[in-house]
């Protein structure tokens, strides 16, 4: 990984990336007969026997794999090595060989790491080692020597290569990285040594074909070339000509901003050979010269101020492409050549019945067929890798990512390959095969990929056919030479879920453009309208809410109120999945300009009130439904539904006509399930957290307001004071127990007066109906109707007009992430339900490792001043991320009231080792300057503050002195501090302060 230089697959690191192709017809002069079985060592050669243990290698110490390494001329030659054996030879290489613990790859979804979508690169779960923040107690901290073959995902965030798959033959959102690592034991000689030796001894990779590069170094931050990594090259046999230096942003690998960093030294492979001298070509982009390898020596940390200080201890980071280390041994020129893809590519051909793959790029793809393929093997790699790893297609972060990336592979299987839906899911069985024997997790997990492809790739076909016709249908109505109407791309961008990146190809295709000054204008409202801005919230608030004069005209024409009770119409499948019917209505009225109208004209946007509707408007405290109608025989004729409201009994859906619209329209309603199922979870948690509330701080402790959405709770109570880290703890046990037993949710509509007698209802003060709807968890709501039950005092009972969940154990975990008092006596608390609140945990147990870190350091007191700013900056960085990350409240505040103990700790350290370093200056300077009535000098000083004290102290003890002190700095600039004296120039009882400054020479 190099600093500002984008590798292709993976941005910054010898990964499955660059473009690859055959080896230029150079026959190698014969195959070597297979190794025989590996014996491990019994004891590990130094790294300067390197050059001696090579020529050994072959009789005494090989690999087990039962296949020849050097392939046959032919391209994909019997001899070559399968993808899985090459994977499994590097394992085994450094476990048997060179005594590395062998460790599995880590899930695709960080681990505690809020500022990744997806793990990116092998180092990702080591890094708490190289920032020195794992817990010494901890597994992670044991470890010396590791390696493993890393899953990896590049789409979105920095390093986002979704928009180049499938556009070359070398560019993967799912990658597998190999590497080895060193944790503070070996270093450059012996990481060299080893990487040298499986090249070319295991894997018999030619030697001339081969270049290294190292840090060439840098004047500007006072780095001198690393010429002991040039040298140890030299001394393993790598010809001078083939050792080359390079500069910073190509030999320099930095993990971020600030943090652990080094030169590193990468090996590239020449894919023409035959002789030639390739020097040239490396790090010039050619694909005939391609890094394979790229060996990290972090030595370095680099500061908030930006300048390099030595690291404690040196580590080793290595990552190695798999992809692209099987390309080159399968003698091949591109990714998708090799075993790792031919098997899915081949599936896809049967799957689609059309033509073969032929590796075909550019203008010579017609129809883009190859690229079609290329993007369909490397998405479906990526989803079943996700999909296994708790990732699954949805709205937000790597969930929206991966979202898109299924949305993209089924466009390219319907539009271009012309496959029949369910071609996506049916290649998961192909890839647990390639992958399955590595990754284990894949083959246990098989079925559920292949039904959430399905499912997803169901309800998009569907999008994507009424998008298609939406589309054609507006080029057709476009006057010449004009954009694409911003209004018509944004509803297929906010309500059917059409990546905007896919309409822009679809557009592309048709030779015309997007009008984007528009969209993102229509964007900008729309996140204001989100955030509650009062120009465009309140606004269409007014303008959708029925005045007086309407409901009066709408009784008065006997027009009947909407019958929303469809909305309550879904159950649980055969297989643990919610099912929402669609439900047909009839239009009735329309409503815009703050009058009711029979009928509204295209682009205008106007309030649809319906016979019935399945649509939940919005109403205590929930958020409303969204989706789209469509009138019945016009199937390609979509109205999304941007907001559902009820008033006086009339449900007003929201929506921008695409076509006219009138009264008497047979229409037939779809809401967005995704949206309405986070919904149910996240009403019924509220309701568990009403309860556990009022069982951990009291019965007196009553609902204030609640809001819930898609994303989060929010619940406001009554409170006398801020709640406690234990109750905090004790509000998540109970709702966790409940969700555990996976109790059944009953609902019923009873008559009001009946409801309210219920002993331990909760309510809140709000207007009912009659019949009221009341939720019960657990308990029957016949049960807690029975004169003199007590049954709805031992768990959850409320009038809820909401939609829930039928059972709590869909839930999965509710975690807390934010406690404070709105005003005095009324709390308000934010939670979040499943996958977001098993992701907060994670996050808080990450950051309570690095707060423990922290404070082990603290503890040893060092007495140097320098690392005492460090630490006490590294504090203050802490509280910050702490203040601001999405995590358990209760631990949040245990670990502030920690920082906020060691920020003082470490400033009063600082200031008591300032105060006696200044002493002991002092003392030195009045010793010197002894009975002097001026005293101008230089002195040492880290600080200006420093200086400031011993100016101070000066003053103090000789009254009758003026001082100027002077400390040059590294840096160049010189600080200065002065006192006047406090006898000779100031009038009685005046005290003339010190002064001090910083000056450039």
């Amino acid at each position: 990984m190099r600093r500002g230089r984008a590798c292709a697959l993976g941005g910054n690191r010898a990964d499955g990336g660059g473009s690859l192709r055959s080896r230029g017809g150079h026959p190698r002069p014969r195959c070597r007969p297979s190794p025989r079985p590996f014996r491990k060592s019994r004891r590990r050669l130094p790294p300067s026997a390197a050059m001696a243990a090579a020529g050994r290698l072959r009789r005494r110490l090989l690999l087990a794999v039962p296949w020849r390494w050097r392939c046959s001329p032919c391209r994909g030659g019997a001899g070559c090595p399968p993808a899985g054996q090459v994977r499994a030879a590097f394992l085994r290489f450094f476990q048997e060989r060179h005594g590395h613990l062998r460790l599995p790859s880590a899930p695709v979804r960080p681990r505690g790491d809020p500022r990744l979508l997806f793990v990116n690169a092998g180092m990702n779960q080591f890094k708490p080692i190289f920032l020195g923040t794992a817990h010494p107690r901890s597994e992670l901290a044991q470890h010396r020597r590791v390696v493993n073959s890393q899953k990896c995902v590049r789409a979105g965030g920095k390093h986002n290569d979704l928009e180049d798959v499938g556009r070359d033959t070398y560019h993967h959102t799912f990658f597998e990285m190999l590497g080895n690592w060193s944790f503070g034991d070996y270093f450059k000689e012996e990481a060299c040594s080893m990487a040298w030796e499986l090249l070319t001894e295991v894997y018999e990779i030619p030697r001339d074909r081969l270049y290294v590069t190292y840090f060439g170094g840098d004047s500007s931050l006072g780095l001198s070339a690393d010429e002991e990594c040039r040298d140890i090259w030299l001394r393993l046999g790598v010809p001078a000509s083939h050792v080359l230096p390079f500069p910073l942003k190509d030999n320099f690998w930095e993990m971020g901003d600030t943090g652990p960093c080094g030169p590193c030294t990468e090996i590239h492979y020449d894919h023409v050979g035959g002789g030639r001298n390739a020097a040239a070509l490396v790090n010039q982009g050619s694909p005939d010269v391609v890094e394979i390898w790229n060996l990290v020596f972090m030595q370095y940390s680099r500061e908030v101020e930006g300048n390099l200080l030595p690291l404690p201890q040196h580590h080793v980071d290595t990552g190695m492409g798999l992809e692209r280390l099987v390309t080159v041994l399968q003698n091949k020129r591109s990714n998708y050549d090799t075993d790792l893809f031919t098997p899915i590519l081949d599936a896809i051909h049967k799957g689609c019945r059309g033509p073969k793959y032929q590796g075909l790029v550019g203008d010579a793809d017609v129809g883009r067929v190859n690229m079609a393929y290329r993007v369909v093997a490397d998405h479906v790699r990526t989803l079943c890798v996700c999909i296994t790893d708790g990732i699954y297609p949805g709205f937000s972060g790597a969930e929206l990512v991966l979202r898109r990336i299924l949305r993209r592979a089924v466009r390219f299987c319907s539009e271009v390959l012309h496959a029949p839906p369910g071609l996506l899911a049916s290649l998961v069985p192909t890839v647990v095969e390639v992958l399955g024997d590595a990754y284990p997790e894949l083959t246990k997990n098989a079925d559920q990929i292949m039904d959430i492809i399905n499912e997803n790739e169901a309800a998009f076909l569907s999008s994507l056919d009424r998008g298609r016709r939406i589309i054609e249908r507006t080029v057709q109505q476009m006057e010449p030479s004009t954009n694409f109407p911003a209004e018509v791309a944004w509803s297929l961008y906010g309500n059917l879920g059409f990546p905007l990146d896919l309409i822009d190809l679809m557009l592309e295709e048709k030779g015309i453009s997007l009008d984007l000054a528009a969209f993102n204008k229509l964007a900008l409202e729309d996140a204001k309208r989100k955030a509650g801005g009062p120009q465009a919230g309140q606004l269409e608030d007014t303008d959708m809410h029925l005045d007086v004069h309407s409901l009066a005209q709408l009784r008065s024409n006997n027009v009947p109120a909407t019958d929303d009770s469809p909305k309550y119409a879904y159950t649980l499948g055969q297989h643990g999945q919610y099912e929402f019917s669609p439900c047909q209505a009839t239009v009735l009225m329309l409503y815009r300009d703050q009058s009711l109208q029979k009928e509204a004209g295209a682009g205008q946007r106007c309030g649809v009130i319906l016979d019935r509707t399945n649509f939940y408007a919005e109403q205590g405290g929930q958020a409303s439904d969204k989706g789209y109608m469509i009138c019945l025989g016009q199937q390609e004729i979509l109205f999304p539904v941007e907001s559902v409201r009820l008033c006086g009994g009339y449900v007003i859906h929201e929506v921008t006509a695409v076509e006219t619209l009138r009264a008497g329209d047979q229409v037939q309603l779809f809401v967005d399930e995704a949206q309405r199922l986070a919904c149910m979870t996240n009403h019924t948690a509220t309701h568990l957290l009403n309860f556990a509330l009022r069982r951990v701080l009291g019965d007196s402790t009553e609902q204030r307001g609640s809001h819930v959405t898609a994303e989060r709770l929010r619940f406001d109570f009554d409170a006398k004071g801020p709640v406690t880290v234990e109750q905090l703890q004790q509000v998540e046990q109970v709702v966790q127990d409940v969700i555990k037993r996976n109790e059944v949710v009953h609902m019923a509509e009873v008559p009001l007066t009946l409801a309210r007698r219920v002993q331990g209802l909760r309510a809140v003060d709000e207007g009912y109906p009659d019949p009221v709807r009341i939720v019960s968890l657990g308990v029957p709501v016949e049960s807690v109707l029975t004169r003199d039950s007590e049954a709805a005092m031992q768990t959850s009972v409320e009038l809820c007009c909401g939609t829930h969940l039928l059972q709590t154990g869909a839930v999965e975990d509710l975690a807390i992430i934010s406690e404070r008092q709105l005003v005095k006596g009324i709390s308000r608390v934010i939670a979040v339900t499943g996958g977001q609140a098993k992701q907060a945990r994670e996050v808080g147990q990450c950051l309570a490792v690095e707060v423990d870190s922290v404070s082990l350091r603290m503890k040893q007191r060092s007495t140097s001043i320098p690392e005492m700013q460090n630490l006490s900056k590294e504090v203050g960085q802490l509280t910050k991320v702490v203040a601001s990350t999405p995590m358990p409240q209760w631990q949040r505040k245990e670990l502030q009231s920690i920082l906020k103990a060691l920020q003082r700790t470490a400033n009063t350290a600082v200031k008591k080792l300032e105060m006696q370093q200044a002493e002991e200056k002092a003392q030195s300077l009045l010793a010197k300057h002894c009975n002097q009535p001026v005293i101008v000098d230089t002195v040492p000083a880290d600080s200006l503050s420093i200086l400031m004290k011993v100016v101070n102290h000066l003053c103090d003890k000789s009254p009758g002195t003026s001082v100027l002190l002077l400390s040059p700095q590294v840096s160049g600039e010189v600080l200065c501090a002065c006192q006047v004296s406090k006898i000779s120039l100031d009038p009685p009882g005046h005290v003339c302060p010190g002064a001090g400054c910083s000056i450039n020479m």
